[in-house]
């Protein structure tokens, strides 16, 4: 197994703890104590990134969105913090997944597998291009644009724009797109589905105010309109 996990958190003991646990699955694993650190260490292009949300200095959330702007692999809040306030955040601020502390060895491996897993197969099989008007979507290159603009979507909100287009018309239930885009069981976390929607809304109504592919089906979930 070769691929490569950044671990960052300021606690050093939680560090050792999840670098022992990910290490015996064979994964390579980065860690970093704070926010520069974790910056630099985006050079070698980890596959996934686990991040605390409390740290000095720049935290979690702020830390995130910095890494977004070099990075689209998939993020794993891990935190204390429990509300669904604090979730929210995390998801608006550009993360995929979010782990409550403490968690158990298992599931957090299964989860630092489930996403690696899914990227696999994205790269394997999402590789059609699909053109809806102006909006252009290139599954092997995992690029959308409206029109000249390139839309900077993360891993998780392509996966979700591709998904629905690749479907048009067809009905999906939050908790079946968790399933399909996070691999993991969806209970409670229809909230993460909906962050992500208003996050590519978002952004393709700042290029275009009138592109709006994704249809909210009330009591149900979303489909793709285009």
């Amino acid at each position: 197994m070769s691929e490569t996990v950044l671990l960052v958190d300021d606690e050093r003991d939680m560090v050792a703890f999840m670098r022992d646990a990910l290490e015996d699955e064979g994964y390579k694993v980065l860690c970093a104590y704070g926010a520069e650190q974790a910056l630099g260490l985006l050079a070698y292009k980890p596959d996934v990134i686990v991040l605390d949300v409390m740290m000095p200095g720049m935290d979690g959330y702020e830390l995130c969105a910095a890494i977004r702007e070099q990075a689209s692999c998939p993020i794993l809040f891990v935190s204390a913090r429990r509300s669904e306030e604090d979730r929210v955040l995390g998801l608006m601020a550009g993360g995929d997944d979010y782990l409550i502390k403490p968690f158990g060895l298992r599931e957090f491996k299964t989860r630092i597998y489930a996403h690696l897993r899914r990227e696999k197969r994205d790269r394997a099989t999402s590789d059609r291009f699909l053109r809806f008007g102006k909006l252009a979507i290139d599954g092997k290159g995992r690029e959308v644009r409206l029109g000249k603009t390139e839309i900077a979507l993360t891993a998780r909100e392509f996966d979700i724009l591709l998904l629905l287009a690749l479907h048009p018309a067809q009905a999906f239930a939050r908790e079946d797109i968790y399933e399909r885009i996070w691999g993991l069981e969806a209970e409670g976390d229809s909230a993460t589905v909906t962050e992500h929607v208003k996050k590519i809304r978002a952004k393709l109504s700042v290029v275009d105010a009138e592109s709006n592919p994704i249809s909210t089906v009330w009591g149900v979930g979303y489909k793709w309109q285009a």
